[in-house]
């Protein structure tokens, strides 16, 4: 199935049914008084996250979503019948946005979870509610309220506790594969990965985390050049960054520690937040050196960058230390799933405007 992280779709809420203008006319009854009943209400618009899902390509053909409107009060003090919401299934981590507005509506970022995009109508009220002792015969009644209706941008970003960040070709795709099941393309060339990858890191009972795979970042990204700017975003609900660092690159006259400059820097542009996201230096490619002469090209490496936070030297390929690197990303994350606060959900909802209580 194609990945899909963007999609825009138009959602319409039902509207509130009429309320009716009706009086009673029975054999033997002369003074009926008027029985108009209250009109039903129209439905809303609900997303609903679902696990099931995982990618918007629904949307791209489907773009228009449309409630039923409420009955029609009717006399006898009938009352219209209210339509039924409408709940649209989208993926876990999709991030809802106004697009006249740029109004964040929500994020659904569990199983099941509702967001409230378009209210419905409220129902019109019928002339048997208008009736008092000094308007015995009302002709009164309101209509239904309109649905509300708005153009809706959904994005979703992959949940995950770790992002994986590098050039193309830094093995990053190797790497997720050799420590979890998922099963992305590993070639000899950039730009393998053209979508990203989820796997699920298991180091026993109660002990796994998630980690995301992007597409590799080249200069320039923040100003859209590349996959990069488009798949930048999914690093956003990510605890922790690991930036992957190619250590035998194919052209003898890349520098590494340049490298890590360009993305830190691309990083700057696209996010302050992301930029200081808590990020570990890991050193790749191990096995296509000897020991002496990678422990060389690492001390050069952090001297140039004076790097001062967590560094790892693996390779991706072989399995060479992922083992220490998960069990050291799975102690980090339980500290900081201790520290985080819970996630507040926003959700627009007011109240329907009810003219008998003004």
């Amino acid at each position: 199935m194609k990945f899909v992280d963007e999609a825009t779709i138009r959602v319409e809420a039902g509207k509130g049914g009429n309320g009716a203008v009706s009086f009673r006319r029975e054999k033997y009854i002369p003074r009926g008084g008027p029985d108009g009943g209250d009109g039903g209400d129209g439905g809303s618009v609900y997303l609903v996250a679902d696990s099931g899902l995982n990618t918007l390509v629904d949307f791209r053909h489907q773009r228009r979503h449309r409630a039923h409107s409420g009955q029609q009060g009717m006399g006898r003090n009938c009352t219209g019948r209210s339509a039924e919401d409408l709940f649209i299934k989208v993926p876990v981590g999709t991030r809802v946005t106004d697009l006249e507005t740029e109004e964040l509506i929500g994020e659904l970022l569990s199983n099941g979870q509702r967001l409230l995009v378009a209210k419905g109508g409220f129902h019109g009220i019928g002339n048997a509610r208008f009736k008092s002792s000094t308007n015995r015969s009302p002709r009164q009644f309101t209509p239904g309220s309109m649905g509300e209706e708005r153009d809706i941008l959904l994005e979703l970003i992959l949940l995950a506790d770790v992002g994986l960040l590098g050039m193309p070709n830094a093995g990053k795709s190797s790497l997720i594969s050799k420590v979890s099941s998922a099963t992305p393309k590993v070639a000899d060339y950039p730009f393998t990965t053209l979508h990203p990858n989820l796997g699920v890191v298991s180091l026993g009972t109660g002990n796994s985390f998630v980690i995301a795979d992007i597409p590799g970042v080249i200069e320039g990204a923040a100003e859209g050049a590349g996959l990069g700017l488009r798949f930048l975003k999914h690093l956003n609900r990510t605890r922790l960054l690991l930036h992957l660092v190619d250590m035998a690159p194919m052209d003898d006259g890349v520098s590494p520690a340049q490298e890590v400059r360009l993305i830190a820097s691309e990083l700057e542009k696209y996010s302050d937040d992301l930029y200081e996201r808590e990020r570990w230096l890991v050193l790749n490619k191990i096995d296509l050196m000897t020991a002496e002469e990678f422990a060389e090209k690492r001390a050069v490496v952090l001297e140039e960058l004076d790097w001062q936070g967590p560094v790892y030297s693996i390779s991706a390929l072989s399995g060479e230390g992922t083992r220490e690197l998960m069990q050291a990303l799975m102690k980090r994350l339980k500290t900081l799933r201790e520290q985080d606060e819970p996630v507040e959900v926003v959700e627009k909802a007011e109240e329907p405007w009810d003219p008998l209580k003004e």
